[in-house]
């Protein structure tokens, strides 16, 4: 995932060789919850169900296999397809704990997810900055953004 400039200070100035090194290195370029392959166009369902060409299998949002659906068949009405990308995460949300064990190839859906409470945290944040006329000590709110 990006990073976001106001954040970018956070990081170190090697990341993009930390990252590459979790995503390419460590995990053989997929996903290390769900086993997606970076760069390749995955069919799924939109609710976490993806097709595995490799096994020729559907699994589901964790990786396991799913025997209960029936075998993809291209043209299928009911499939999307989206490319998959890597992204290393901190499982901690601390961009400065950069320990390989804090550290995970994740495909963008389960970044997403893992990230949740604090893309929640952020976006209430931000929107009680927009009704704020701005801080008693720091000033504007327009300042800052």
């Amino acid at each position: 995932m990006p990073i976001h400039r106001r954040r970018r200070w956070l990081y170190p100035i090697d990341w993009p060789q930390i990252s590459a090194s979790i995503r390419y290195d460590r995990a053989k370029g997929r996903c290390e919850q769900c086993a997606r392959s970076h760069g390749r166009g995955v069919v799924h369902l939109g609710d976490g169900c993806w097709w595995n060409e490799d096994a020729n299998i559907w699994r589901n949002g964790r990786g396991r296999a799913l025997s209960t659906l029936p075998a993809y068949a291209p043209g299928d009405a009911m499939t999307l397809t989206t490319k998959v990308f890597l992204a290393a995460a901190h499982l901690d949300h601390d961009p400065g704990n950069n320990r390989p064990r804090n550290l995970k190839a994740f495909c963008q859906r389960r970044h997403m997810l893992h990230d949740r409470d604090e893309h929640r945290r952020r976006r209430s944040l931000t929107l009680r900055m927009r009704k704020a006329m701005g801080d008693p000590f720091l000033g504007s709110y327009s300042e800052f953004t």
